[in-house]
């Protein structure tokens, strides 16, 4: 059984075990790197849950996370989906969707009407679970990526 845990800047060491297991698992589906992260002490993970507007949340069976997300209250009633990863051994269980629904429902509760969210093009598994979820194309271009060649896919979603 998956259980969805918010979290806080007390938190930090289930976040830092959380995030370098992403980065370490999936280093292509984000910009961050572990390099960026190792060199970074208890306070750079504290700092990271403390940003306000932010909403953290980890999936745990047991007490092993497999999965992550992050919620951030943007402007104009535009909230942003972040940082989502499901570990290997959670894949296909749910913990995705569920995980992009804890955000939803704080974007919602926050006032948001749009929550969007940018993946790195040809990630055709997480285009497959934010399409399941109600996210399409803006046909706006993200942030570029390391080396400045292309850029994320922005995707969004009309929340109800």
């Amino acid at each position: 059984m998956v259980r969805l845990h918010i979290i806080t800047s007390d938190d930090w060491p289930l976040w830092q075990e959380v995030r370098v297991a992403a980065l370490t698992d999936a280093p292509y589906a984000f910009k961050a790197r572990l390099a960026d992260w190792d060199r970074g002490g208890r306070e750079q993970w504290r700092a990271r849950l403390d940003l306000p507007g932010s909403h953290n949340v980890v999936a745990l069976r047991g007490d092993l996370p497999v999965g992550m997300v992050r919620g951030i209250r943007g402007d104009h009633g535009t909230s942003e989906l972040r940082s989502l990863w499901v570990s290997p051994a959670a894949r296909g269980d749910g913990v995705g969707d569920r995980l992009i629904e804890a955000v939803t429902h704080w974007a919602r509760r926050s006032g948001a009407t749009t929550l969007r969210l940018a993946v790195i093009p040809g990630n055709a598994s997480a285009l497959a679970l934010y399409r399941r979820n109600g996210f399409a194309a803006t046909g706006e271009l993200g942030e570029l990526l390391p080396g400045g060649v292309t850029g994320e896919q922005v995707l969004a979603r009309r929340l109800p």
